[in-house]
This record gives structure tokens, C-alpha cells and sequence, in this order.
């Protein structure tokens, strides 16, 4: 069953991504040859009005080929496009909602599935302030010194690496990145600034690293139709925070042993579907979240690059070079190729570990 819940996730993270480019630029105009789901071999096509609709053998990505684009012109080099409908035909406004469009459709898709989590529970728990409530006996936290009362303002590692929390979860997603070092908690006490280092410990019945640090209970609000929208976004707040300071660190080349490619999302699949429906939609949304926020780096292989080259346009006036745009995406996917390699490596380094 794992791998029809993983092919289910795949499809409809990258379908409702797709379906975004599809329509804005249908929306405005542009010729689309194709809109497929994977890569590789066709496994099924079928011809619309204008656009053929296909099922690639491997379920890793999806494309629309847009009239204008060179992979779709040199794939469909016998359509004759009428006049006017090439991507590089429309306003450069225009062509930058089709290149956000998928994107916008990923964090639609994130915010709809929280929403509708939160409502079929009728509860939100928000994460209290960065409190110490209490600390746990014969644990780092007590041999460092925290005590109870301490608010939490920032905590930092030794290179300079920090955070300032916001609530207690917050600390949590810092400890859990930062485990295995000297971690340099600041806390208010008192009125004053205390600085407490202190270096997680790993609890075998907690299978995890902790400091003994107990924060205060949840604070529970009750959830209807009318705000489960704004718990949806808190909780893609939460979760773009993270996902941001760890791309921050991935840059400075820290944390790379941490990154997963398709085998470990498989493994996620596996371990959230037999948690339940409502654990597997929520892997679905935090994914979908996850990939929107990729596409927008500024690679040229991403949506946010492609935003780039079409400001680099407007702003010299006239198109880039053709080989010279073609360099650029040739080197940029050998960078991603080379990218998922690794990622799939560390996927199968961690089964063997």
C-alpha cells in the first residue's frame, strides 16, 4: 500500500503545481503543447483541444511545454503556433504569474489541507510562550541551571548561528537541528539576561536529544469553519519558518547530512499513512508547502529563477542570448541532478544506518 499512498502524493503535489502554469498561461493566451505528470517513457497521452495530456513511467516531476519555451518547440518542432501565442509574446507581468502560478497553487493546496485538519479535529494547539515551566531532575538543564519561570530569549550555537523564539516550539524545531552541540541559551530572570550553555543529551526512552527543559501546557482553542482558515496559515507560518532557517544553514553548508530525496520521502509516506488519514494529509500539505518554497530560489531550473531571467529582460531591454540562456539552465541542471544524487545517497546511507 506505501507505494500507492506515495504515487498518490507525488501526483497530487505535482499535478496541482502543473495545473497552475497550465491555466495561467491558457488564461492569457499561451500556446501549450503538453502538460505531463514524471518523466521518462509515455505511459498514456491523450489529445485535447490544443494540448496533449500525458502519464510518464517515472513519477518524479511534471512539465508544461509552452510554445516559446525551447523544450517545448524543439519536442513539437511541426505545430504550427498561431501568431502571438508564444510565452515570450505576452507582457513580462503576465509571464511572471504563469512562472509564480504553481507555486501559489502548492500553498493553496498546503493551506486547504491544514484548515480542513484542524476543522475535522474542532481543536488548534498553539505552542505557548518560550517559558520554562518546570526542569526535569538529573537532566543538562538542572546541572546548567535553568529554573523555572526563565523566558527563553535566544538561543545560539557557537559560530554565531541563533534564533530568538517565539514560542516554545520554536525551541524545540532548534534543539532538534542542533542536538549534537554546546547550545547558548539566553534567558530573562529576574529582570536580567542570563546566559546558560548548555549540551543536549540523548534519552533512550525518548529515542530522542533533550535538556529537561518542560515548557507550559497548550494553549487549546476550539475550531469551526469560520477560523480554521487562519489556524491553516499559522500553521504554514510555523512550519515556512523552519524550512527557511534550515535553507539558510543547507547555504553555509551545514546540514546537508540531513537533506531527503525521493527514498526518504517514500519512508515518510510509509511512516505517516500508518499513522492514520489525517497524518498522511498532513505529510501532503507539508510537502506541497515545501516544494512551493523551493521553486522559489532563484535557479534558472525553478520557478523562481525563471522569474529572474524575466526581470534580467525588462531590465536590458531585450531577450538574453539563446545559447547563452541555454548554458545557464545546461548548468543548472547538472547542479540539480547532481544535488538528487547525493540527497538519494543519503537516503540509502540512512536505511543502512
Amino acid at each position: 500500500m506505501t507505494i500507492i499512498y506515495f504515487l498518490i502524493l507525488l501526483s497530487v503535489i505535482i499535478c496541482i503545481h502543473e495545473a497552475g502554469h497550465l491555466i495561467t498561461a491558457k488564461m492569457f493566451g499561451v500556446y501549450c503543447y503538453e502538460y505531463a505528470f514524471g518523466m521518462g517513457p509515455t505511459l498514456f497521452k491523450k489529445q485535447g483541444k490544443e494540448t496533449v495530456y500525458s502519464i510518464h513511467a517515472i513519477p518524479i516531476g511534471g512539465f508544461v511545454a509552452m510554445a516559446g519555451e525551447t523544450e517545448g518547440d524543439e519536442v513539437y518542432p511541426d505545430v504550427v503556433v498561431p501568431e502571438g501565442r508564444r510565452i515570450n509574446d505576452i507582457k513580462p507581468w503576465k509571464r511572471i504569474i504563469v512562472m509564480l502560478a504553481g507555486v501559489f497553487m502548492n500553498f493553496m493546496l498546503a493551506w486547504v489541507i491544514f484548515s480542513m485538519i484542524y476543522l475535522s479535529i474542532g481543536a488548534y494547539g498553539r505552542s505557548p510562550k518560550p517559558y520554562v515551566e518546570s526542569v526535569m531532575e538529573n537532566t543538562p538543564a538542572e546541572r546548567a541551571g535553568f529554573e523555572s519561570g526563565d523566558l527563553v530569549v535566544s538561543i545560539s550555537l557557537n559560530d554565531g548561528t541563533s534564533v530568538k523564539p517565539k514560542d516554545f516550539t520554536d525551541m524545540q524545531m532548534f534543539l532538534a537541528q542542533y542536538a549534537d552541540q554546546e547550545l547558548i541559551y539566553v534567558v530573562e530572570r529576574n529582570g536580567q539576561n542570563v546566559s546558560i550553555p548548555v549540551t543536549p543529551e540523548y534519552n533512550e526512552e525518548r529515542d530522542s536529544y533533550m535538556i529537561g527543559i518542560i515548557g507550559p501546557d497548550l494553549e487549546i482553542e476550539e475550531v469551526n469553519l469560520l477560523n480554521c482558515w487562519r489556524y491553516g496559515a499559522e500553521e504554514m507560518s510555523s512550519i515556512a519558518g523552519l524550512l527557511v532557517r534550515t535553507l539558510r544553514q543547507l547555504i553555509r553548508g551545514k546540514g546537508l547530512n540531513q537533506l531527503a530525496g525521493p527514498v526518504g520521502i517514500y519512508n515518510a509516506t510509509a511512516e505517516y499513512a500508518s499513522l492514520g488519514f489525517l497524518s498522511f494529509m498532513f505529510l501532503m500539505a507539508e510537502l506541497s508547502l515545501n516544494v512551493g518554497i523551493m521553486n522559489l530560489l532563484p535557479l534558472p531550473v525553478l520557478d523562481g529563477g525563471q522569474v529572474v531571467l524575466v526581470l534580467a529582460e525588462k531590465v536590458i531591454g531585450k531577450p538574453l542570448n539563446h545559447k547563452l540562456k541555454a548554458a545557464i539552465m545546461g548548468v543548472f541542471w547538472v547542479i540539480l541532478i547532481s544535488i538528487m544524487v547525493f540527497v538519494t545517497w543519503n537516503d540509502i546511507s540512512r536505511l543502512f544506518r
